[in-house]
């Protein structure tokens, strides 16, 4: 069983021993590889975006952060990134965090969600948000570095509230 909340203070090591695998892989995220536990919470914990984690066996297995994709004219759509622990992957934990940001969300007054960079290689996350309802609205050709696969396709996906 999941369980998500808010994020607090006393969270930011677990969390970080959630986005530093994630991290490091350089597979899913733009970020460089090398990021240290400061500007790595740094990013996470941004000016305007809300943090959550998630709870199972009494431990954080996951966590997301949700915020505006744009300002101004932009900001009545979300963006969200999500982590979750190596071995918890396929145990429904991002469908899970999923599910919990689509209510957030709607609650804080979002119309729609973003996913700005989905890597394409990503095969697992890609049919994971196309079964919560987001579409491929975009390909951007070869915008993702690839570690071992080279230069790979980055989707824009996208879905109402």
């Amino acid at each position: 069983m999941v369980t998500i909340r808010a994020a607090v203070e006393g969270d930011r090591a677990a969390i970080w021993a959630v986005l530093e695998p994630v991290i490091r892989a350089g597979e899913t995220y733009a970020l460089p590889v090398d990021l240290s536990m400061d500007e790595g919470l740094a990013y996470w914990f941004g000016v305007g975006n809300a943090v959550f984690v998630a709870e199972a066996e009494g431990r954080v297995v996951g966590t997301y952060l949700l915020r505006a994709n744009q300002r101004g004219g932009g900001g009545h759509v979300a963006n969200c990134g999500y982590m979750t622990a190596g071995d918890f992957v396929g145990r429904g934990v991002a469908r899970a965090m999923c599910a919990h940001s689509l209510q957030v969300a709607r609650e804080r007054g979002f119309r729609a969600m973003q996913f700005n960079f989905v890597v394409s290689t990503n095969e697992r996350t890609v049919r994971l948000w196309k079964s919560c309802g987001f579409a491929v609205v975009g390909r951007l050709p070869g915008a993702f570095a690839h570690p071992a696969l080279g230069f790979v396709d980055a989707l824009v996906m996208f879905r109402t509230l």
